[in-house]
């Protein structure tokens, strides 16, 4: 990535507007190119034996903390292996991957249920 780049990235993610990267021409390429090579096959299916069209890309380094790899298709892990950072993924593995199906706990104990009733 050049700095230009590099720094419109860090400006979407200081002004809290990651739509302006989402919707950037050189995100969507990198987006295609990712999903081509992939064959837009999402790849924990594939991976569990099953086929299930691709319609994310996920960011292994994700964006806010990695913005110089954002448009990235490989980056190098600390051994120097060479490894995919953008990852084709269905919706549903995509939300895996973020926790966002993560069931929040519910407490059934509330105040209401563990104080004294008032006395009368």
């Amino acid at each position: 990535m050049t700095k230009q780049q590099i720094d419109f990235v860090r400006d979407c993610i200081a002004n809290k507007d990651m739509h302006a990267f989402y919707t950037w021409t050189p995100w969507e390429k990198a987006r295609l190119d990712a999903l081509k090579l992939d064959k837009f096959e999402c790849q924990h299916c594939k991976a569990k034996g099953k086929y299930t069209k691709a319609t994310t890309v996920h960011h292994v380094n994700h964006v806010k903390q990695h913005p110089e790899l954002a448009l990235s298709l490989w980056y190098e892990d600390r051994a120097g292996k060479r490894r995919r950072n953008l990852v084709s993924l269905c919706h549903d593995c995509h939300e895996k991957e973020h926790n966002y199906r993560k069931k929040k706990e519910k407490n059934l104990f509330t105040a209401e249920w563990t104080e004294d009733p008032p006395s009368k």
